[in-house]
């Protein structure tokens, strides 16, 4: 089978095996290339099939050496269809952690039920004894209540008045103006049902009773916060409210772990390239005016650069976590800073059709958004006929699956 991209807005509807193979293999050189972390040693990773959750696995096993499981969805491939990237990522990992002789399992299914956590706390208790650090970076846009049965769905917009700003389809670089209509109110809560941190107290509680969740152990759960040009959009609008609720839950969660010695965190990243900002308007054409000032500057990280400097700097330094006012550690400090965001927004001003391409780094955003699909990646004969059957070592499957 000859695999090409296919696209449908903001997805790709395919996923080469081989350019996933290629960039876990360079994510796990670039941390090897690394001085080694002395951090955790069984680590639970909840959404761990691609961006920020697929590299903090790969932090934890190649810089840390520890043993991991990833829960995330089954994307195995169907007729017609290939896997999903997700499933070629895990696959390349297992292997790559297999070899370097590291317990690695992975556990598929949704990761909002209790069959899954079930599942999960099985295993841990089998297979590794306990955890000492839980990552939570689990982005759905649908969640059905495992006590109620309720299902929620998440919308992506702004809270009492419509929203006005510029916008681009990066697949063709047209700029234009997008409005949006403010969230009614029970958008809003559907959101934060999805999006919230209720999902992450379910699971950090059902590990703590099942007696998997060690001592002294560490929680994290991503986060973002973004500039004044897409306040409105995301931290001001339904994502926001989300993101309030997730930290409003580390704190609690920081609270229940510190009797045992343990901590919990949101961390704020950085905008980067993923399937989820992908498909939240305006931010495809911020990232990619950022992307020319910090790249520009010598400052731009991706996701694994990003996790590698969290694990290493703050999670597991030498010297105390810092943190914000709020409790947050704060990695989206270099893309905060202010010269960055004065550039930014002098672009942002400029910013249309014709010029997009020379005040944008809008190419290196469109590549970004085909490599996380495994598409233009050095190093891949994408003319070349191959297999989309690609098998997961250790993977334990629910019985939907």
């Amino acid at each position: 089978m000859i695999i090409k991209p296919r696209t449908r807005g903001f997805i790709c509807t395919t996923a080469h095996p081989k350019g996933c193979a290629l960039q876990v293999e360079q994510q796990v050189k670039y941390v090897q290339e690394r001085p080694a972390i002395q951090g955790p040693r069984n680590v639970l990773v909840i959404g761990a099939s691609a961006g920020y959750g697929l590299a903090s696995r790969i932090v934890a096993a190649f810089g840390a050496g520890a043993n991991t499981v990833g829960i995330y969805r089954q994307g195995e491939r169907s007729s017609g269809r290939t896997a999903s990237a997700g499933w070629y990522n895990s696959a390349a990992f297992e292997i790559a952690a297999q070899e370097a002789g590291l317990k690695s399992y992975s556990v598929t299914g949704d990761a909002f039920s209790d069959d899954t956590k079930e599942r999960a706390i099985e295993l841990i208790r089998s297979e590794l004894g306990q955890v000492d650090l839980v990552v939570y970076s689990v982005a759905s846009a649908r969640r059905t209540h495992p006590k109620t049965g309720a299902v929620s769905n998440s919308v992506l917009k702004p809270i009492e008045k419509t929203y006005t700003n510029k916008t681009v389809n990066f697949h063709t670089g047209e700029v234009n103006m997008i409005s949006i209509d403010p969230a009614t109110e029970n958008e809003i809560n559907e959101t934060v049902e999805v999006m919230g941190g209720e999902d992450w107290q379910m699971w950090i509680d059902e590990l703590q009773k099942a007696g998997v969740l060690a001592d002294g152990a560490t929680t994290v759960a991503y986060s973002y916060i973004g500039s004044q040009i897409t306040q409105a959009i995301y931290r001001e609008g339904t994502i926001g409210r989300a993101k309030d609720h997730l930290e409003a839950a580390a704190q609690k969660l920081n609270e229940q772990l510190s009797a045992n010695g343990g901590r919990a965190f949101v961390t704020v990243s950085k905008a980067l390239v993923t399937q989820s900002s992908s498909a939240i308007p305006v931010v495809p054409l911020y990232i990619s005016a950022l992307y020319k000032v910090m790249k520009a500057k010598g400052i731009h990280e991706g996701c694994i650069e990003q996790t590698y400097r969290l694990f290493a700097d703050r999670l597991y330094g030498p010297e105390e976590v810092p943190v914000d006012g709020e409790g947050r550690i704060r990695i989206d400090d270099w893309e905060m800073r202010a010269d960055v965001q004065e550039e930014v927004a002098k672009l942002w001003a400029e910013l249309t059709t014709d010029n997009i391409e020379q005040l944008s780094d809008l190419e290196g955003y469109r590549k970004e958004f085909f490599q996380l699909f495994g598409f233009e990646t050095d190093g891949v004969d994408y003319e070349e006929d191959i297999d989309p059957n690609v098998s997961v070592p250790n993977v334990i499957r629910s019985i939907e699956d």
